[in-house]
């Protein structure tokens, strides 16, 4: 098992594919981007089936999450999903993407075995989408989400993050549309992850901002707050259900004690949390002929030295140097 001195377990693993994005969301990047991860510093498509396979087969990982960057950017992105869908024990997959590409690849990431997809969209309007993203590519996500949709890829989640002076204001208009698509929306937090260290507490959009906003529309009854165990997110239902909406509040409430994840970047690092300021290689390992069980090794003393939380509360806190981008979601 992947367990820390804390007694959490580690069973959800999070692959970074890339750390390119095709978006340039204000609240993760400039608009310039960043300077990219070299080719050879990427882990290859053998590289990260087989870090996953000792994940699952050595470490007890149940559920594996492909993220980026946009990790519908990775050219080998299906075979990869393939090839996961036929390990044993064979891992739950999803993936975290813009859904710019999803009208392309849903039809053929459903038949390689991936189980469902968390399309981010933070906007219903299209001009502050463009605002937002720097892009003007909205109608694209709307289209990749029905695509997932038709696609079997359910249930299909949808990630929000709201900006003040932005569309901090769109939380139940965000609602209803989710509702009248049945897809399952989530409210995230802003979080001190972008490149440019532009991330202030002071005026954030808070959980309990969402969910008064929220009722001023909807009837919300909580379905596992304070209870939410490992999950992220704590969900309302809408209406008395059996529709809900979940707010992950990875600041104002956060998570930490119970935990169950642990993160491979692109460039095959480990890191614990995603707030972490270290991280442990195991590319070094992979690339000189190291057994699994040496990785596997590698890989439960990096986690065993996990932090009790991530310290956003704590005045000391120092956001981490690599930006959301580049550490996978």
């Amino acid at each position: 098992m992947l367990i820390d001195t804390y007694g959490r377990v580690a069973t959800d693993l999070r692959v970074s594919l890339t750390d390119r994005c095709n978006l340039r969301c204000t609240y993760c990047m400039p608009e310039e981007g960043l300077q990219w991860l070299g080719k050879t510093d990427l882990l290859t498509d053998d590289e990260i089936v087989r870090l996953i396979d000792i994940a699952v087969r050595l470490l007890g990982i149940e559920e594996v999450r492909f993220t980026g960057g946009e990790p519908l950017l990775r050219p080998g992105l299906v075979g990869i999903v393939e090839r996961v869908a036929a390990l044993e024990p064979r891992p739950q997959m999803s993936i975290t993407t813009n859904g710019i590409g999803l009208k392309r690849t849903a039809a053929a990431l459903k038949q390689a075995g991936l189980d469902r997809v968390n399309v981010s969209l933070d906007t219903l309007r299209p001009e502050v989408f463009k605002t937002l993203t720097r892009r003007d590519r909205h109608k694209d996500v709307l289209d990749g989400l029905l695509a997932a949709s038709e696609a079997g890829l359910t249930p299909v989640k949808v990630n929000s993050v709201l900006m003040p002076g932005l569309n901090a204001d769109e939380a139940p208009d965000l609602l209803a549309w989710a509702l009248e698509h049945e897809y399952e929306l989530r409210f995230i937090e802003q979080m001190p992850l972008d490149a440019q260290h532009g991330w202030k507490r002071e005026g954030m959009v808070t959980a309990a901002d969402i969910l008064a906003s929220l009722r001023t529309r909807f009837d919300l009854t909580a379905e596992n707050a304070g209870e939410r165990g490992s999950a992220p997110a704590e969900r309302w239902l809408v209406d008395g259900g059996p529709q809900r909406v979940g707010v992950i509040a990875s600041v104002t409430r956060p998570f930490c004690a119970a935990c169950d994840r642990t993160r491979l970047t692109a460039d095959g690092q480990i890191r614990t949390c995603l707030f972490a300021t270290e991280e442990t290689d195991l590319r070094a390992a992979l690339r000189s002929d190291a057994e699994d069980k040496e990785i596997a090794d590698i890989w439960r003393t990096a986690m065993w030295g996990k932090k009790a939380g991530a310290g956003l509360d704590d005045p000391s806190f120092v956001q981490p140097d690599r930006p959301m981008s580049a550490i996978g979601g």
